[in-house]
């Protein structure tokens, strides 16, 4: 656990070392969003476009680090922590990379987002995945719904099955690094449908678990 939180710090101190570093180096106006061809249709002032991902970074870190200290089900925490410090670490790799893709555009190297961001999406959605299947009912993590917050084995089985549709989202988003202008429906699309329908089966599975106790109640 000690070397995953040195390994976040120092993701922070080299993403910030980096945009410092690079700062006299760029123009005075650089890239900030691209098209779904991969074309830069986005810019803004060196100064805001460069700081705007670290200071995510820095405000996301320090929100997941108190996150775990104010929810009343903290010490379930005890229990996942080694893989939220490991989502924690990832999702600064994730912005460090963004931020690494604005610098090096901004210097002229042309790296279409829709060769980075397809892989990275897919390595932080088959993280999630194995994260989701670990974690243990909390206020602020994981598919929370009110039927998975009102019932511990709607919770498990949404997650087990959460965590699996995950991993298969991960897998889809890989591809979509083949299909060029199309990559972000390889993202948002499957990303879109495991929300959906992660919502719907916990709402069905806790309706069986009621109608089972209400069955059990009834034969009694």
């Amino acid at each position: 656990m000690k070397l995953l939180r040195l390994a976040i710090g120092l993701v922070l101190l080299l993403t910030i070392a980096l945009t410092i570093l690079s700062y006299p180096q760029l123009p005075d106006t650089i890239v900030s969003h691209w098209n779904a061809a991969g074309e830069a249709d986005g810019y803004l002032p060196k100064f805001w476009g460069l700081v705007i991902v670290p200071l995510v970074m820095v405000g996301c870190t320090v929100l997941f680090a108190v996150l775990p200290r104010i929810d009343p089900l903290r010490k379930n925490y005890d229990q996942f922590r080694n893989y939220y410090e490991g989502f924690i670490l990832l999702f600064a790799l994730y912005l460090f990379i963004i931020q690494l893709q604005i610098i090096v555009w901004s210097l002229g190297i042309r790296v279409s987002p829709n060769l980075t961001l397809p892989p990275l999406f897919g390595i932080l959605f088959i993280y999630i995945g194995f994260f989701m299947e670990h974690v243990e009912p909390n206020w602020f993590v994981g598919i929370r719904t009110p039927w998975t917050l009102s019932s511990e084995s709607v919770w498990r089985k949404t997650h087990q099955r959460g965590g699996l549709l995950f991993k298969l989202a991960g897998v889809i988003s890989v591809i979509g690094v083949l299909t060029g202008r199309y990559a972000w429906l390889f993202i948002l699309i499957p990303a879109i449908a495991v929300a959906v329908y992660t919502v719907v089966y916990s709402y069905f599975e806790f309706k069986r678990e009621q109608n089972q106790d209400t069955g059990e109640t009834i034969s009694r």
